[in-house]
């Protein structure tokens, strides 16, 4: 018989709260509470998460992110920022010695990349991994502007920018798939050398980045892009899918932990 996983299926919710139900989510699996857990959501408001090790100081303008009513967290995870407005986030939580997981970061990526093409495909869009041919790192900033290896891309363009995380024998995967882009509202979050970096970086943007509504010319539900994605987690790792449904203690251990670490301005400015 195939493993149950479970499936938490959430709308909007805050920056804060949104990265502290990741981090109990692999709290529980690590304390053997409940099964690896594929997991939905959404922004409300919109959110620029940081990059665990990334600099913020320095590459976040903290005034625009306020004057656009936007807030700031730093993931458990590394990489580049990543404005999540109008997208599907996923996460995916589940042991590092779990069978189906390759040991090295490279390979876990991949097999779960491959869980996120057969969503792809099955809505219409014949995307691909990305296989970066130069490895040194580009400098830059902004996740949507380079993609890193087994990321997905179609026609050359980054369209899902996912960043992994070991911790403390939990492998956490969470991913933003963006439906639409505002280049406008992203490049003005950061700070540049001078405007004349900004508006060359933000217009060559276009031919690196794209958004799923974008590259089918029409919109789909959410519901049904969830349901492809669940089927291509199903179909890769053999598994069905089951409601994860938190109780009221759930809640209350992620919302003292969003306001104790994912609210507090020094963990978000740390670097």
């Amino acid at each position: 018989m195939a493993e149950k996983w479970f499936l938490l299926d959430q709308d909007k919710l805050s920056p804060a709260i949104n990265m502290a139900v990741d981090e109990k989510l692999a709290d529980w699996h690590r304390s053997g509470l409940i099964q690896p857990t594929l997991r939905f959501y959404g922004w409300n408001p919109p959110g620029l998460t940081v990059g665990h090790f990334q600099k913020a100081r320095t590459k976040i303008d903290s005034e625009a992110v306020k004057k656009h009513q936007f807030e700031m967290v730093r993931r458990q995870t590394g990489g580049q920022a990543v404005l999540h407005d109008n997208e599907l986030t996923y996460s995916f939580i589940i042991s590092e010695n779990h069978s189906q997981i390759p040991q090295t970061i490279k390979a876990a990526h991949k097999l779960i990349s491959e869980a996120l093409l057969v969503g792809l495909h099955q809505i219409g869009i014949q995307a691909d991994f990305a296989v970066p041919k130069d490895k040194r790192p580009k400098g830059t900033a902004i996740c949507f502007e380079e993609p890193s290896w087994y990321e997905i891309t179609y026609e050359q363009k980054k369209i899902i920018g996912s960043a992994q995380a070991r911790l403390q024998g939990i492998l956490l995967q969470h991913g933003s798939i963006p439906l639409s882009m505002d280049e406008n509202d992203l490049f003005d979050l950061f700070i540049f050398d001078n405007p004349r970096v900004k508006e060359r970086m933000k217009r060559s943007f276009s031919n690196k980045a794209s958004g799923i509504y974008d590259i089918l010319k029409k919109e789909i539900t959410l519901s049904d892009l969830k349901q492809a994605f669940k089927d291509g987690f199903s179909k890769i790792f053999d598994v069905t899918f089951e409601p994860l449904m938190l109780s009221e203690q759930n809640w209350e251990e992620i919302y003292t932990l969003a306001e104790t670490k994912y609210k507090n301005n020094d963990y978000n400015w740390s670097r």
